[in-house]
């Protein structure tokens, strides 16, 4: 009896996202071209069977028993990011040093990069338990607890906060040509090599639009995918972004998401919003779990010398995107490609290097109303209400249960 409730909470979480992704399935299955599918067959990652495969050896993590977070807990959260760290460079070094760029021994660089895999490796499981615990009481603390809190007496924490360290799947986005718009996506292998990305985006630019594919930081799978290949920082945030996900899919915002996502009922306002309110109150939560568990304290800030200018990457991207739609709402989409390459160089000369700056990348990037790339208001209208709000929780229930743009300006005081 005690361990049933423990197992249809898993069941609960698959519910929607099964139903969500048969549905995405067999709208693909009858929207794309049998060109597109030749294109993407050989790499698309079936999420369905993924998580058939996953949730059954999660189940046992779920179950296991609550322990109060040490110090020893926390010094092998530090470890595990500190070895990250010397990895992410040795990885660099040794591909500079093959490629011819650098000079030294690679051996010597393979065999220090060999032992910080293995300890990495013995403790990830390790890390990923102390890491849930950390968000499941950083969200208790903020009264938010489940989506039906406010109308059940159940008090319980759900969803449960479940991810694995790993390389997610990457995200194929389509776009028409003549507009910016997140028009398809579809999930790729993990790890899928530059050439074969270069192939595929080639092979639909050739079917008449704008296509990239993309590395994510994080997939709202369940259990979610957060990269093993950031900074502490990020994968918390990461992390409660995408519990963050799987808790408004209970709510009106994130039911018309998943809507979206399956090609039901598009809606790129909603879009928008749900990704901006996740990123949001993730940051929030993320700050507060840092400050208390690894912050070494803020290091005084030096600011630049006032003869040295400063490279604003968000206002050169918001000007690049307003410029984009520009062209491309009279037409002018060979124009507006041309712009956009020529200004990935010149992000690239001062020190931002994009793979491909295109429609697709706008499409991808400007649901997020809070980011450099997006010229959205909706990040603006998020922030004033964050700010009339007496709590997180009331921003973030305000916010999901909402259903239009509309009601997002209305509420603004």
């Amino acid at each position: 009896m005690g361990k049933s409730k423990f197992i249809i909470f898993p069941l609960l979480i698959l519910i929607p996202l099964l139903v969500s992704y048969l549905i995405y399935h067999y709208a693909i299955a009858d929207s794309f071209n049998r060109e597109f599918n030749q294109i993407v067959r050989p790499y698309v990652f079936d999420i369905g069977k993924w998580e058939v495969l996953t949730l059954s050896t999660e189940i046992d993590s779920l179950l296991s028993d609550e322990t109060d977070i040490s110090d020893e807990d926390t010094s092998m959260v530090k470890a595990y990011f500190a070895n990250l760290e010397i990895i992410r460079w040795l990885e660099y070094a040794i591909s500079a040093i093959n490629s011819g760029t650098w000079e030294g021994d690679p051996d010597e660089l393979e065999e220090e990069l060999d032992e910080l895999l293995q300890q990495n490796e013995t403790i990830v499981g390790a890390v990923e338990l102390v890491l849930e615990k950390q968000i499941r009481e950083a969200l208790v603390d903020q009264g938010i607890l489940n989506p039906w809190q406010d109308h059940t007496d159940y008090r319980g924490s759900f969803p449960p906060v479940n991810f694995i360290l790993d390389k997610p799947p990457c995200v194929l986005v389509i776009s028409p040509r003549d507009r910016i718009e997140r028009m398809r996506e579809t999930t790729l292998f993990p790890g899928i090599g530059e050439e074969d990305m270069e192939d595929i985006e080639t092979q639909i630019t050739g079917l008449g639009y704008s296509a990239l594919v993309v590395e994510v930081g994080g997939m709202a799978t369940y259990p979610y995918y957060v990269t093993d290949r950031a900074s502490l920082e990020y994968v918390i945030d990461t992390i409660t972004e995408e519990w963050l996900h799987q808790y408004l899919a209970f709510k009106p915002l994130g039911f018309l998401y998943i809507l979206d996502l399956a090609g039901i009922r598009r809606n790129f306002d909603i879009v928008t919003m749900n990704e901006t309110l996740a990123g949001m109150v993730s940051e929030e939560i993320g700050a507060i779990i840092y400050e208390k568990y690894y912050s070494p304290g803020e290091p005084e800030y030096t600011p630049p010398p006032e003869d040295e200018p400063v490279f604003d990457f968000g206002k050169e991207m918001r000007e690049i995107r307003r410029t984009v739609d520009e062209y491309l709402a009279r037409g002018e989409i060979e124009q507006a490609e041309e712009y956009m390459e020529q200004k990935r160089l010149y992000l690239a000369e001062n020190g931002y290097y994009i793979r491909k700056l295109n429609q697709a990348y706008f499409a991808f990037h400007g649901a997020y109303a809070d980011s450099p790339t997006s010229i959205n208001p909706i990040g603006t209208e998020m922030k004033k209400l964050r700010e009339q709000s007496d709590s997180l929780k009331e921003f973030l229930e305000t916010v999901a249960g909402m259903t239009t743009r509309q009601e997002l300006a209305e509420s603004i005081k």
